[in-house]
């Protein structure tokens, strides 16, 4: 089955799902786009083979899936008129504005295939890097510091003015970038049980906060740090770290995809393994993670439940939701354990 995919939204986001596509080697289309923007719509369309559409419905009618790359405020609206009309939906993260936003739009795709861009859930770095902490002869997990900078998106390569917008994208660095953050963390260590934390608005743009310190404990005792923040060098688009200790395991990845990854353990130099050489070594293992588009196409063309879902994003939802009260109120607050709507 060949799935027709159509775009709502044709900036930074969706072209790299375009790629991504043309990448997988998924069995798709290119359909409709639509966006806000005539011009973005005509140059999305002038490379990818889709037709520019006048309307978003016209898009959603002509698709089997849709991808809705929007700002953060019209994701609620787009992901309901895609679901209403029974089309499988992808959507950006963060699903929206606010948690109960996010709680709503998971309600709404309960009956169609649903994913989201949590797509750092994909990387063969992440999933070699949780091997060696899930392995017996690491011990128990004690610590994980994770720091992300990012060139502050508004203009320049990503082209997103609409981030410096709180009506539009909600908040800042945290819910609009570091949601794969938290993500990650849980995916990483397990269940996360409280959280302190404070903002900061260093560049003076408000409602959008621009840094973000957080300390976690998880359910096991562990506790995990967070860094992010948006700062002013272009030249370095965007850079995670995360270092992490267990009883007999040290472990360090730079970069998102392919390294390089150390780690030492107890009478043992350390290893170090980077681009070919890891994901050879993430293939051994049998832990290579699929292109999440062609998953999603995949998912699509099966009638099979895709991953990760809107109630995955929900659980991230809930840790974003759960750290800015703390920052709000200056003190720990209690996570609530994932529930089965996440």
């Amino acid at each position: 089955m060949t799935v027709t995919v159509g775009f709502l939204g044709a900036g930074q986001q969706a072209g790299y799902h375009a790629r991504s596509l043309a990448a997988s080697g998924a069995d798709f289309a290119f359909g409709g786009v639509h966006d806000a923007d005539p011009v973005r719509a005509e140059e999305f369309a002038s490379w990818t083979g889709c037709a520019a559409c006048p309307t978003e419905a016209d898009v959603v009618s002509s698709s089997d899936a849709v991808y809705v790359c929007t700002w953060t405020s019209e994701h609620p609206r787009l992901v309901a008129l895609a679901a209403a009309q029974g089309r499988a939906v992808f959507c950006e993260k963060p699903l929206a504005t606010t948690y109960a936003g996010a709680a709503a739009m998971t309600a709404d795709v309960s009956t169609v295939i649903n994913q989201v861009g949590l797509v750092l859930r994909s990387s063969n770095s992440i999933a070699l890097l949780g091997h060696l902490i899930g392995d017996p002869a690491s011990g128990r997990l004690l610590s994980v510091t994770f720091h992300d900078d990012q060139t502050l998106p508004i203009d320049g390569w990503y082209r997103s003015e609409w981030r410096g917008d709180p009506g539009r994208a909600g908040s800042g660095v945290l819910l609009e970038h570091s949601i794969h953050d938290v993500d990650l963390l849980e995916l990483l260590g397990g269940p996360l049980a409280t959280v302190a934390a404070t903002t900061s608005h260093a560049h003076g743009i408000a409602g959008i906060e621009d840094l973000v310190t957080a300390t976690f404990a998880y359910a096991s005792g562990a506790h995990a740090n967070l860094t992010t923040v948006w700062h002013d060098i272009p030249e370095r688009l965007n850079d995670r770290r995360i270092e992490v200790v267990c009883e007999r395991l040290w472990a360090s990845l730079e970069g998102d995809w392919i390294g390089p990854l150390r780690w030492q353990r107890p009478g043992a130099a350390v290893e170090v393994l980077q681009g070919e050489a890891l994901l050879g070594r993430v293939a051994a293992l049998g832990l290579t993670r699929p292109n999440a588009d062609g998953a999603f196409i995949s998912a699509v063309a099966s009638g099979l439940p895709a991953s990760p879902s809107f109630a995955d994003a929900l659980r991230a939802h809930a840790l974003v939701d759960a750290t800015y009260r703390a920052a709000s109120d200056r003190s720990v607050v209690a996570i609530a354990p994932r529930t089965t709507s996440q």
